[in-house]
C-alpha cells in the first residue's frame, strides 16, 4: 500500500473491509476489528484516523511493536500476523494493518477469560450468531455439517434397500445388518448415523441427503428447486414451480439374472426428467430420417455437473435449497453458502478440488454422478459455449450463482 492509496480508502469511508481507530483504544478493540475482518475476507485497520475521516494521528510510541504484541500476540488466537506501515500524513502519522482473510477460521478474541468470535456485518463489528459460527467452523475445516445429527431421523427415516446396495455394491459388505442396532452402528460407521450424548443414534445430514425417503420432511433446505419463467425475470406466474424431494441414491434392485437395475429414480434421475422437456425443443424441420431433431437450448452436461456440485458442496448451514430458475434468455443454477476454504471461481476453473461435504461427495462419485478429477466445470461446463459467450459466475459470502446462456 502506498500513499495515495491510503488516502483513496480515508476518503471513501468505513466499510466491510475498512475501520477507523484512534491510537488511544484498548487492545482488546482493535482486536475485535481484526479477528472480525480475518474471518470475513480481511481488511485494513488504520490507527490515527477519526470516524469522521480526521486525522488525530499516533501518540504511542513503538506502536508497531505494541499492535503485534498487546492486539495480535496476546488477544488473537489462532496467530493472525497483519501486514503493518506507517505513514505521514497532514494532522499526523498513522498505522495501516492491512489484516488477510484467515485460513484457521473461526479467530477470536481473548479477553476476561473469554473467547469471543467476531464477524464483519458492513461496517459493523458483532458477535458471531450460532448459525455463523457453525459456518465460520466449517469453512476452517473444524466442522462438517454435513455430519451433524438431524432432529427425528431415526433408522425408520432411511430407504435400506438403498443403503443395502451401496453396502454390498461399493464397499463390499457381505454381512447385510439384520436388526435395527446393526443397521444403526453400521450407519455410524459411514457417517451416516451419529450417536448423540445421550445414547440415541440419529441421521446426520449427509445420510437424510442421500438415504431418507423424503428428506425434506426432516431437513427442509434439502432437495432441488426449479422454476420456469416464460421471460427473462423473475416473475409472480411461473411456468413450473416445483420441489423434488428424492434421496439423491436412487434405489437398485438385483435381479434373479445378476443385473443391478434401478427400480426407483433418485434426486438427480428425478430432476432430469423434469427439467428435461425445458431444456430441450423439438425443432420443426423433418430430418432425413423423417423425424424431428431435438435440439438442446442449454448444454446437458454442464447443467448435470453444476448440480451435482451444488448438492456435493453447498453450506447446509443456510436454510435455502438448490435452486435451478430457467428464463427465457438463460439457466440460473442457485447453491447456498460460500465457496469452502480458501477456493474461488478462478481456482474452480481452473480445475482445483476442495469439498465441503466428502460424505456426500464421494457417495455421489462411487455412484458415477461426479468424476473423481475435480475437472467438471473446466471440462464439462465452459467448453460447450465460445470466447464471446461464457457462463458466468457470482460468488458471494451468502450463496454461488452459475448463469448459463441459452446456446441459441
Amino acid at each position: 500500500m502506498n500513499k495515495v492509496d491510503l488516502l483513496q480508502l480515508i476518503e471513501a469511508g468505513e466499510s466491510s473491509t475498512l475501520e477507523f481507530k484512534r491510537d488511544d483504544c484498548r487492545p482488546e478493540q482493535i482486536a475485535r476489528e481484526a479477528v472480525a475482518m480475518a474471518n470475513s475476507l480481511g481488511g485494513v485497520i488504520i490507527l490515527g484516523i477519526e470516524d469522521d475521516r480526521t486525522t488525530s494521528g499516533l501518540a504511542r510510541k513503538n506502536t508497531e511493536e505494541w499492535v503485534m504484541d498487546s492486539v495480535f500476540g496476546r488477544k488473537i488466537h489462532p496467530v493472525l500476523i497483519p501486514h503493518y506501515q506507517e505513514f505521514d500524513l497532514q494532522g499526523g502519522r498513522v498505522a495501516a494493518l492491512i489484516v488477510p482473510q484467515g485460513t484457521t477460521k473461526p479467530y477470536v478474541v481473548r479477553h476476561n477469560e473469554r473467547e469471543d468470535i467476531y464477524v464483519r456485518i458492513g461496517s459493523t463489528t458483532r458477535l458471531a450468531t450460532r448459525e455463523q459460527q457453525a459456518r465460520l467452523f466449517t469453512s476452517g475445516g473444524m466442522l462438517h455439517t454435513e455430519l451433524l445429527p438431524v432432529s427425528g431421523a431415526t433408522i425408520n427415516t432411511f430407504d435400506l434397500q438403498r443403503v443395502q446396495d451401496y453396502l454390498a455394491n461399493f464397499v463390499g459388505e457381505m454381512n447385510i445388518p439384520q436388526s435395527a442396532d446393526e443397521w444403526e452402528r453400521r450407519l455410524c460407521d459411514f457417517g451416516l448415523m451419529v450417536e448423540t450424548d445421550y445414547g440415541i443414534r440419529l441421521g446426520t445430514i449427509a445420510g437424510v441427503v442421500l438415504f431418507a425417503h423424503r428428506p425434506r420432511r426432516l431437513l427442509p433446505q434439502a432437495g432441488i428447486r426449479l422454476m420456469v419463467f416464460e421471460g427473462d425475470e423473475l416473475d409472480y406466474s411461473a411456468k413450473v414451480d416445483y420441489y423434488i424431494d428424492e434421496p439423491a441414491i436412487g434405489r437398485w434392485l438385483v435381479s434373479t439374472n445378476g443385473v443391478r437395475e434401478n427400480i426407483a429414480n433418485g434426486l438427480l434421475e428425478s430432476f432430469a426428467a423434469i427439467v428435461r422437456p425445458h431444456i430441450f425443443r423439438e425443432e420443426t424441420a423433418i430430418n432425413i430420417g423423417l423425424r424431428k431433431d431435438t435440439k438442446a437450448l442449454y448444454p446437458w452436461q454442464a447443467l448435470r455437473e453444476l448440480v451435482v456440485n451444488a448438492l456435493a458442496h453447498r453450506d447446509w448451514t443456510r436454510l435455502d435449497e438448490i435452486t435451478i430458475t430457467i428464463f427465457s434468455d438463460r439457466l440460473e443454477v442457485f447453491s447456498p453458502g460460500a465457496l469452502v476454504n480458501s477456493m474461488t471461481v478462478e481456482k474452480m476453473k481452473a480445475g482445483l478440488r476442495n469439498t465441503r461435504n466428502p460424505v456426500i461427495a464421494d457417495i455421489l462419485r462411487d455412484y458415477g454422478y461426479a468424476d473423481r478429477r475435480g475437472m467438471g466445470v473446466r471440462k464439462k461446463v465452459l467448453p460447450p459455449y465460445n470466447n464471446t459467450t461464457q457462463p458466468t459466475f457470482e460468488a458471494t459470502e451468502d450463496h454461488l450463482r452459475v448463469v448459463l446462456p441459452r446456446l441459441e
